[in-house]
C-alpha cells in the first residue's frame, strides 16, 4: 500500500513538472491567429484595452509586442483581462542605437571588406549588427534576453533579427537600393569577425579572407551558421529556465534563409517559428505562402510549431483569407500578421469568421 502511494505521488509530481514547464497561459486553439505590433509606453491603459478587445473580437489571442520589460509587464496585466497572450518581441543581433554596444566597436559584425557594422551600415542606417563570434556581444545579448524572460506571464520571448545582415536582399527590395544582387557582394557578406577568422583557421588551416572565393566555401558558410545556432541554443536555455517559450521571426523557409541571411532556423529547436512569408517582397503570388509553409513544416520535423507570417498591407481581405487557408492547408499551426496598424475593419471581420470556422 505504501509503495503504491509513493508511486502515485511520484507520478503526480512528474505530471505537475511537465505541465508547469512554461508559465500558465490560456489554452491555445487548434489554429492560432496572432499579430505583431510595436509597443507604445505613451498609450493609456484604456486605449490598449480597446485595442486588445478588438483583438479578441477578431479571434486573435496572441500578441507579439516590441517593448521593454516594464512595458511588457503592463501589457501582460492588460492582456490577461482579455485572455490575450503577450509575447516579448526583441531585436536580437541588430541593435540600432544600443548605447552599451556602441562603446564596444569590437562587438560588431565585420564584412568581407573588413568594415564592421557600426562603421558601414548596409542598406539602411538602423542596420547595426552585433557578431555572434564576439563573446562580449553574446554576453550583452544574453543579458538583454534574460531581462525580457524575467517578465512574469509572457507567453514567449520572441527573437527578431536573429541572423546576419542580408547578403542577398529580397528581389522586390533590390531596386530600392539600385542593386542587382545576382552574386554575393563583399560589402554585404558578413561574418568575418577577427575571432571567427581565427577560429576557422585553427580548425581548417586557412583564413577565410585568404580564400579566392570564401563565399563559395561550404565549410565557411556552415561555420557561420553554426555560430548563430549555438547562440540561439544559449538563449533557449535562458528562456526555458524562466518558464517561457522561445519563438522567433525568421526568413520564409529554411534553405532560402540559410542562403540570404545565414539563418539555419530549422535546427534551432524553437517552440514557435514564425517565418515571414511576405510574398510581395519576393515578387511571388499567394500560392508561394503555401509552398513556404509546407517546406518549413517539413524541415522542422515536428520540432516546434510554425505560424506563417503574413504582410497585411499587401493583402486585400479576400487575399488574406486565401493566404490563411494556404498556410493552414499546408500544415501551419497558425498565422501571424504584420502589423496591427494595417488591420482594417473588413480584415478584422474576415479574421473573426475564419477563427470561428477553424476553432469552434
Amino acid at each position: 500500500m505504501k509503495q503504491a502511494l509513493c508511486l502515485f505521488v511520484l507520478l503526480l509530481t512528474c505530471s505537475c513538472v511537465s505541465t508547469s514547464r512554461f508559465a500558465k497561459q490560456a489554452k491555445e486553439p487548434p489554429f492560432v491567429f496572432a499579430a505583431w505590433a510595436h509597443g507604445d509606453a505613451k498609450k493609456t491603459d484604456s486605449a490598449w484595452r480597446r485595442e486588445l478587445a478588438q483583438l479578441t473580437v477578431s479571434g486573435i489571442p496572441d500578441f507579439f509586442i516590441g517593448a521593454g520589460a516594464g512595458e511588457l509587464g503592463r501589457m501582460v496585466r492588460l492582456g490577461q483581462k482579455e485572455n490575450i497572450r503577450i509575447h516579448g518581441w526583441v531585436w536580437t543581433l541588430n541593435r540600432p542605437g544600443d548605447k552599451i554596444a556602441q562603446q564596444h566597436p569590437d562587438w560588431y559584425a565585420v564584412n568581407r571588406l573588413g568594415k564592421n557594422s557600426l562603421e558601414f551600415r548596409a542598406y539602411v542606417d538602423y542596420y547595426q549588427w552585433l557578431s555572434p563570434f564576439s563573446e562580449g556581444a553574446r554576453q550583452h545579448i544574453k543579458e538583454n534576453i534574460e531581462t525580457i524572460a524575467n517578465v512574469n506571464g509572457l507567453a514567449s520571448v520572441h527573437l527578431d533579427y536573429v541572423r546576419y545582415c542580408d547578403v542577398i536582399l529580397a528581389t522586390g527590395l533590390q531596386p530600392k537600393y539600385n542593386l542587382v544582387q545576382d552574386h554575393e557582394m563583399p560589402q554585404f557578406d558578413y561574418g568575418y569577425h577577427p575571432k571567427a577568422r581565427t577560429q576557422f583557421k585553427k580548425m581548417f588551416g586557412v583564413d577565410p579572407l585568404a580564400m579566392k572565393n570564401p563565399q563559395l566555401n561550404n565549410e565557411w558558410r556552415q561555420f557561420r551558421l553554426n555560430a548563430l545556432t549555438d547562440l540561439v541554443g544559449e538563449l533557449r536555455q535562458i528562456v526555458h529556465r524562466h518558464g517561457k517559450k522561445l519563438s522567433a521571426a525568421v526568413f520564409p523557409f529554411p534553405e532560402m534563409s540559410r542562403q540570404m541571411v545565414r539563418q539555419d532556423w530549422a535546427h534551432w529547436q524553437l517552440d514557435i517559428a514564425l517565418p515571414m512569408m511576405y510574398h510581395g517582397f519576393y515578387q511571388k503570388d499567394i500560392n508561394w505562402i503555401g509552398f513556404c509553409t509546407q517546406q518549413g513544416v517539413r524541415d522542422l520535423q515536428g520540432n516546434g510549431r510554425l505560424y506563417s507570417g503574413l504582410y497585411l498591407p499587401a493583402l486585400t481581405p479576400t487575399e488574406l483569407e486565401s493566404a490563411i487557408r494556404q498556410a493552414r492547408d499546408n500544415g501551419a499551426a497558425g498565422v501571424s500578421l504584420f502589423d496591427l496598424n494595417a488591420l482594417t475593419a473588413e480584415k478584422r471581420n474576415r479574421l473573426g469568421q475564419l477563427s470561428r470556422e477553424f476553432n469552434e
